[in-house]
Formats: C-alpha cells, structure tokens, sequence
C-alpha cells in the first residue's frame, strides 16, 4: 500500500500497524510520536491501529542533547 510517511510517499506491506511500522523502521524501543491524518495515535493503540492506503503518517523519533 502507498502512504505518505513524513512527506515522503512509500510503499509498505498492506496490514500494516502502527507498531509494524516503528519495527519496520527499527524504532522499538526508542521514544517516538506517530501522527496519522492529522490525529496523534495514543502508544496504546500502536497494536490495533491499522495503516490504510492514502494514509498520512508523521513519524518523530525524540532525541536527547545538549
């Protein structure tokens, strides 16, 4: 399925959660925000909440410095 993923459209695998894709992009474990359509995705819900084509998705990795 195509999505837009941080401004940027790309394929993914159809059925795809949310969860998927933070382990797709090797991000599990790691503090990340996911925005889809506009709405942010509760953590709890990175399971059940399934990608669809045409999706817009905004991923944002939290990254500590100084």
């Amino acid at each position: 399925m195509q999505v837009r993923l941080n401004g940027k459209d790309v394929h993914l695998p159809d059925g795809m959660t949310v969860r998927d894709l933070i382990r797709h992009y090797e991000l599990e474990g790691e503090p990340v925000a996911v925005e889809r359509n506009g709405q942010i995705v509760d953590r709890r819900d990175f399971g059940a909440e399934r990608l669809q084509a045409g999706d817009v998705i905004e991923l944002v990795r939290f990254v500590g410095g100084g």
